[in-house]
């Protein structure tokens, strides 16, 4: 009898989920569905440090870039959900939801929300030949010239391209999109003049626009850049309620127990609310968040939305 108990402890001891565990015990697994270089990959490096250092555990990242993200997403959304393994994501994923109607996961079905980790503004440049010196002034020159003028993207479904659709969608212009194949063949051509406009990452156009290269006209988020606080939003110089803020934060598999969830969170919020990690990140025009991850949720399903109308009012399509 006292066998039959020992044995049924140990059982229910190897059975025991991973919240009532000290995790990390083994190491992690953060995949980045993009490659080498961007800000999912930055800051999952970053932070992937940061975590191994102060848990003991290695955090290991790895690139599944591919189909526009999908396949490094869908990676973790069939892992085992036990902790070990994280998805480190950009805002894609809710723009993915409507543009890619085909992916093998479904967001909200296949994963949850951990924590948002940082956010960015885009910064509106233009080639400094256009005389348009201000927003209102562009906005005017464009309903002027319907179909006339240009913004450069890196290609359909992008940042750039989106924030552009929103732009042209809120001012009732008609602007005509030039996808390239990639941000720094867009950057060349505003810069040579080939292409009137563009959004842009504020970190990669930031000495662009100081070196008298391209015009900047405003910033893309609620509030002014840290990096750039002279420059309006594009809401306050001329186009009220316009908002584009991208936002890297972490994803776990759907099932990942709570606790584990919630340990998992207050690791992460520690590691980025360090005062070293936030002045480090802002030099980038990266934004620490410490959102809980019901507040990421609200996030999440407020720009699925969003970008749903965007995408379908614009006729965006996968391909």
């Amino acid at each position: 009898m006292l066998r039959r108990h020992l044995l049924a402890g140990s059982l229910a001891a190897l059975s025991l989920p991973v919240q009532a565990q000290a995790w990390p015990t083994k190491p992690v697994r953060i995949i980045v569905p993009f490659g080498p270089g961007g800000p999912a990959d930055i800051y999952a490096r970053l932070i992937g440090q940061e975590l191994g250092e102060a848990l003991k555990q290695p955090f290991v990242v790895e690139n599944k870039a591919g189909a526009g993200g999908t396949i490094g997403t869908d990676i973790v959304a069939k892992a085992a959900p036990d902790g070990y393994t994280l998805l480190m994501m950009s805002n894609t994923l809710t723009t993915n939801e409507t543009l890619m109607r085909n992916k093998p996961y479904a967001l909200m079905r296949d994963l949850v929300p951990v924590a948002p980790v940082n956010s960015s503004d885009l910064v509106m440049v233009v080639t400094p030949a256009l005389p348009a010196k201000t927003l209102v002034e562009f906005i005017a020159l464009a309903k002027a010239q319907p179909g006339k003028l240009a913004y450069a993207s890196a290609g359909p479904g992008t940042p750039y391209h989106l924030a552009g659709e929103l732009f042209k969608t809120m001012t009732g212009t008609d602007l005509l999109h030039v996808p390239h194949k990639n941000s720094g063949e867009a950057r060349n051509d505003v810069m040579g003049g080939h292409v009137q406009m563009m959004f842009d990452a504020v970190t990669s156009m930031k000495g662009i626009i100081e070196g008298n290269q391209v015009r900047a006209l405003a910033t893309t988020g609620l509030v002014r850049s840290t990096v750039m606080p002279n420059l309006p939003t594009v809401a306050e110089a001329g186009v009220p309620g316009y908002e584009y803020t991208g936002w890297v934060g972490v994803f776990a598999p759907k099932g990942t127990p709570a606790d584990a969830i919630k340990k998992i969170h207050a690791d992460l919020t520690e590691v980025t609310m360090r005062p070293e990690i936030q002045e480090l990140l802002s030099t980038r025009s990266f934004e620490v968040e410490g959102k809980t991850g019901a507040e990421f949720q609200k996030i999440i399903d407020r720009d699925t939305a969003k970008w749903q109308k965007v995408i379908t009012a614009a006729k965006i399509r996968e391909d």
